[in-house]
């Protein structure tokens, strides 16, 4: 995929359906219940009938994909686990013995696993192969990626869009899995925002104080190498990113563009989804927060797409743990819009609310 192409493919990128979100925000008007009883449950049925492009929303088919990779930036020792763990846990995932893919199967969600940039060959036919290079440089000393490569990984990305439409996936929650990537997300989110590195980097999966040092240091040395533009995100993926970053980049675009409604995980997702909005403004109708992530730089990257994660729950693992609870909320919310009653349905007269309709204490959000 050229620049180009890209640039041609998010033209096409149509805004949230207002006509559908009109309609539905119009029925939770007439629900039984007070105006704005239901809180984020409502505003959360509106927004997903204007993805969707129906007043009726239905969140039935979800499926979490993993995009894994590795970093070259894990020579640097700004991790505290071995490299072997992203293939073997790209593996685990594909038999539902991580944390996101127990919660997977319990619920009955698709797990769908990409290796992008594993530094090894996987031996495991059930992990998708996708590979745009044996992992990325070390961006401490070199970029991580050709510009080419990035756009060859969001393009990766743009595919299992197109795929999860063509098999009849409503919502598609973005993972990763890559030892070092809270490192990578940290450096693109601070190229993207100009932030410092103290606002964007965390532990990570648990560094001493001695290995957090290490990967600001790490941080601030490949920053200052290759001084990424805040306003070409490509160039900043292919500088200090991971291809695991530009490939979940490509899933929220290409959400966006098939008209999924696109869970975001935690930090590394965040940063990703920054990445895609940046891009194309348009996809930020298309995401719904998960889990407000324990890593510092997320509240950052949360702020900058001006969104509110679902879930306060202290997670910090990743590989998209947070997507299968974020796909039972938003299934509530459709089951609310769809199946509760109207008052005139419930047999009640509701003139007592006109005082509460008139004012705007308990109206929903109606962006």
């Amino acid at each position: 995929m050229t620049r180009q192409e890209l640039t041609a493919y998010m033209e096409s990128i149509l805004p949230a359906d207002r006509e559908s979100m009109d309609a539905a925000r119009r029925r939770q008007a007439e629900l039984a219940k007070p105006p704005g009883s239901l809180g984020a449950l409502e505003d959360m049925s509106i927004r997903l009938a204007g993805v969707l492009r129906t007043a009726r929303p239905e969140v039935r088919r979800c499926r979490v994909t993993v995009l894994a990779a590795d970093n070259g930036v894990v020579a640097e020792g700004v991790s505290c686990a071995p490299q072997s763990v992203t293939v073997q846990q790209a593996v685990n995932m594909t038999r539902h013995k991580t944390g996101m893919s127990a919660l997977a199967a319990y619920f009955g969600d698709d797990v769908q696993v990409v290796d992008v940039g594993i530094r090894t060959p996987v031996p495991c036919p059930q992990v998708l192969d996708r590979k745009v290079r044996f992992s990325t440089g070390d961006i401490a000393v070199e970029p991580a990626m050709t510009e080419q490569q990035a756009l060859d990984a969001l393009a990766v990305g743009l595919d299992l869009a197109r795929q999860a439409k063509a098999e009849g996936i409503d919502a598609v929650g973005v993972g990763e899995m890559g030892i070092g990537n809270t490192t990578t997300s940290a450096a693109v989110l601070a190229a993207l925002t100009g932030a410092s590195v103290e606002e964007v980097t965390g532990r990570g999966g648990g560094l001493t104080d001695r290995g957090f040092e290490t990967k600001k240091r790490v941080l601030r040395q490949a920053l200052a190498l290759h001084r990424p533009d805040a306003g070409d995100p490509i160039g900043v993926l292919a500088a200090v990113g991971g291809l695991d970053i530009a490939a979940m980049a490509g899933l929220f675009l290409g959400c966006a563009h098939e008209g999924l409604a696109a869970a975001v995980d935690g930090y590394i997702s965040i940063v990703a989804a920054l990445c895609a909005v940046r891009l194309c403004p348009r996809v930020r109708d298309v995401l719904f927060l998960s889990h407000a992530s324990y890593e510092i730089g997320y509240r950052l990257a949360a702020r900058e797409l001006g969104l509110e994660p679902c879930l306060l729950l202290g997670m910090r693992l990743g590989e998209g743990s947070g997507c299968p609870l974020l796909f039972r909320v938003m299934q509530g919310a459709c089951a609310v819009l769809n199946h509760m009653a109207t008052f005139p349905e419930a047999a009640i007269e509701d003139g007592y609310l006109a005082p509460i309709r008139q004012g705007d204490a308990f109206t929903v959000d109606k962006s």
